[in-house]
């Protein structure tokens, strides 16, 4: 397991929301957003490959870690991110993604992000944003293995690629359009 020292006044969130190249290059482009490791979160193997996630045995799922200032951007306004960017309703799937390794999860730090979390489920839930019910899991936090180097901004360094064209740049122009004030300049 990767440990991660969090500079002073910096906090950490580890999500999940189907393939982490989505996610990775999303919240890569948000002000605040100072580090994005695409990872394995929530299982029970130590040390594992994408090879090892992909079998689904493993217990984790393709997560993100996001290493940002609060004073910046809010884990609340994170998670808004996260939960409009991805479909929060598909138990153990993201589009064609299939297995418990696409699940959405919120691996909560401290007992004020599992509020925020549930805080924010309780509002996209309010305002009916989605016809079917949130079933993103929010569970503490107990692991996080970086993914292999290969993974690592796989968007920025393979745009012609056909995943990339199909399914995440489509993904990234609606985000960028949607949440224009949160982009980095």
């Amino acid at each position: 397991m990767t440990s991660l020292n969090i500079p002073q006044g910096k906090d950490v969130a580890v999500v999940a929301g189907g393939c982490f190249w989505c996610t990775e290059a999303i919240f890569t482009e948000l002000k605040g957003v100072e580090k994005v490791e695409p990872g394995y979160s929530g299982g029970f193997e130590a040390n594992p490959s994408y090879q090892d996630v992909c079998t689904g045995t493993t217990g984790h799922a393709e997560s993100i870690r996001i290493v940002f200032d609060p004073k910046l951007i809010s884990y609340h306004d994170l998670l808004a991110v996260f939960f409009t960017t991805h479909d929060p309703t598909t138990l153990n799937r993201q589009g064609n993604d299939e297995g418990t390794q696409y699940r959405s999860s919120i691996f909560y730090h401290s007992q004020e992000q599992k509020e925020t979390a549930e805080k924010v489920i309780q509002e996209i839930t309010a305002k009916k944003l989605y016809p079917n019910k949130v079933v993103t899991e929010v569970v503490p936090f107990s692991n996080f293995y970086v993914a292999e180097d290969y993974h690592k901004n796989y968007f920025a360094r393979h745009p012609d690629q056909g995943y990339c064209q199909v399914i995440i740049a489509p993904k990234v122009a609606k985000f960028r359009d949607h949440y224009r004030e949160l982009l980095k300049k």
